[in-house]
Formats: C-alpha cells, sequence, structure tokens
C-alpha cells in the first residue's frame, strides 16, 4: 500500500495512502469513516485517481492507535466510535492540512469525506482556507457545526432515513448555509455510498458521486 508520512503543525507525524497522478492539476484530501483508512476509503480515494485527481486520505486515527483498519460489523463500530472518540477535532484539522500541504504544490485542492470524515471534510472548509471546494458525505457532525461559515463553495450529501442525522438536523443546515447545496437521497439511510454495508445503496451512491465529481471539476477545474 503506498504511505506516505506526513507531519502535522503540532510534530505530530502520520501516514497516509496516497494515490493518482502527482502532475494533476487537481487534487483531493479524502477523510475517513470511523473504519480508518480502510479498503473501501483506499478504493473511493483510487476511483478519484482514475478520475484524474491527485489524492491523500491520511490516518486520523493515528493519533490514537496507528493503522488502523477496520470492517462493518457490531464490534467494529463500536471499536471505531471508541477510536474517534479518543481524538481532538482540532488535532484533527491540523492533520488535514499536512494531508493538503503534500498535495501536488500547482493543482487546486478540494476536500470530500464520508461519515465522520463528512464532518472533517465540513472543519476542512470552515476552519482552514487551503481548498477550493468541500464535499461531505452523510457528516453526523455538521448540524452541530452549522452556523461555522464556508470558505469555499460546499456540497452536502445525506440519506433521508438516516438514524444518526434526522432530517430535522438536514434542513437546519439548509436554514442557516443557504449557500451550501445540500442533496437528500429519499429512502437512504446512513453509508449508503458504501459498497460493504448492508445500508449501500447503488442508484443513489452512483448519483452522489455525479454530483461530487461535477462540483468539483467545476471549483477546481
Amino acid at each position: 500500500m503506498p504511505l506516505i508520512s506526513l507531519t502535522a503543525a503540532d510534530g505530530f507525524r502520520l501516514q497516509a495512502y496516497r494515490t493518482g497522478p502527482q502532475d494533476a492539476d487537481r487534487a483531493l484530501v479524502v477523510t475517513q469513516e470511523i473504519f480508518g483508512v480502510n479498503r473501501h476509503i483506499r478504493k473511493l480515494c483510487d476511483d478519484f485517481a482514475a478520475a484524474g485527481y491527485a489524492v491523500i486520505a491520511p490516518q486520523l486515527f493515528d493519533r490514537a492507535e496507528r493503522n488502523v483498519e477496520l470492517g462493518y460489523d457490531a464490534a467494529d463500530l463500536a471499536r471505531g466510535r471508541e477510536l474517534r472518540g479518543k481524538i481532538d477535532a482540532g488535532k484533527t484539522v491540523l492533520d488535514v492540512l499536512a494531508a493538503a500541504a503534500a498535495l501536488p504544490r500547482q493543482a487546486k485542492r478540494g476536500i470530500v469525506g464520508y461519515c465522520w470524515g463528512g464532518t472533517v471534510a465540513w472543519h476542512g472548509a470552515t476552519r482552514t482556507s487551503a481548498f477550493s471546494a468541500s464535499v461531505g458525505w452523510y457528516g453526523g457532525g455538521v448540524a452541530a457545526a452549522k452556523d461555522e461559515v464556508p470558505n469555499c463553495p460546499t456540497q452536502l450529501h445525506f440519506g433521508e432515513t438516516d438514524a444518526s442525522i434526522p432530517m430535522s438536523d438536514v434542513e437546519a443546515i439548509r436554514a442557516a448555509r443557504k449557500e451550501v447545496e445540500v442533496f437528500v437521497y429519499m429512502g437512504a439511510g446512513h453509508g449508503f455510498g458504501c459498497d460493504e454495508r448492508g445500508s449501500y445503496v447503488a442508484k443513489d451512491a452512483a448519483l452522489a458521486q455525479e454530483r461530487t465529481l461535477a462540483f468539483f471539476a467545476k471549483h477546481l477545474g
């Protein structure tokens, strides 16, 4: 696996998955679910690489435990939640900035995240000026940070039946952040974009990815 080492502003060293053409003129930081930079996240990175992006996915769990790679059963879900609870959001922003700095210098940079990473991508938009576009898929913490103002164009994706993100949260985000594109997928639950989860919905995943790629094409060139 092509891992690289990153150094955050506080001196912490973490690893990251890197793929895609290093001479690309557009690049992405991909932020993980609570299951680590696992096979699913690496596949997403490879898909973006195939679309012409230089990609880095920082191992955000390294601050709690290194080289975590989990599946999607109940035990791994509990373990992922435990690890996430040990990590300070401010430190995660530092790790995202380290990943952005390691992308090709000539490239316009975006950030895209899933589950926990969807919230991290929101923070990348609101708490940094490192990105020209941000996309979050089913980020459960976005509603709590809805009053934060994105510094770049931002797009969000949610499943209508997501047990952890009620539609009242989505409507609150829409009301607070009218400049943000928000898409809801009727009948879809949390993790609808992950083909390793029981909640996977192929047509919704494909549509959300189409919208994601079009958004980045518009704002990253």
